[in-house]
């Protein structure tokens, strides 16, 4: 199954340190196990790599794009299907556009589910969204 991973995941298991970085270490570690795949986009890029080059952290930010680059990372491509897709779920649920924009590349990609840590994001329909345990 393809599974999508909100930036606030990423940047947990690439760029953090203590109980949130082990819990989504521990929960990535069992989707890939289960052989599912995990879906990023550009987005999620220009989020999880906004931290490391304002602290100019080349180690982290290098990590970082070794993940992306990994050939069983799927990029879901921000194309015009997934920005009018955004719109309606914005419209819809009032989320900022970063998260309807993610939420809205995952449903276009065909994920399966919407890894995050924000609640919120539940309300949105057409995909199974799960909170980081």
């Amino acid at each position: 199954m393809l599974i999508y991973c909100d930036s606030m995941i990423l940047i947990y298991y690439l760029d953090h340190f203590g109980p949130w970085q082990v819990r989504a270490s521990s929960r990535l570690a069992a989707l890939r196990r289960a052989g599912d795949q995990l879906v990023i986009s550009d987005l999620s890029r220009l989020e999880c790599r906004v931290g490391p080059i304002r602290r100019r952290d080349n180690l982290t930010l290098a990590k970082l794009d070794a993940f992306f680059a990994l050939a069983d990372v799927v990029q879901a491509p921000l194309t015009a299907v997934v920005f009018d897709r955004a719109t309606e779920i914005r419209a819809a649920h009032g989320f900022r556009t970063a998260d309807a924009i993610h939420l809205a590349a995952a449903i276009v990609q065909g994920c399966g589910a919407f890894l995050t840590n924000d609640a919120r994001l539940s309300k949105v329909t057409g995909m199974s969204v799960e909170q980081l345990p």
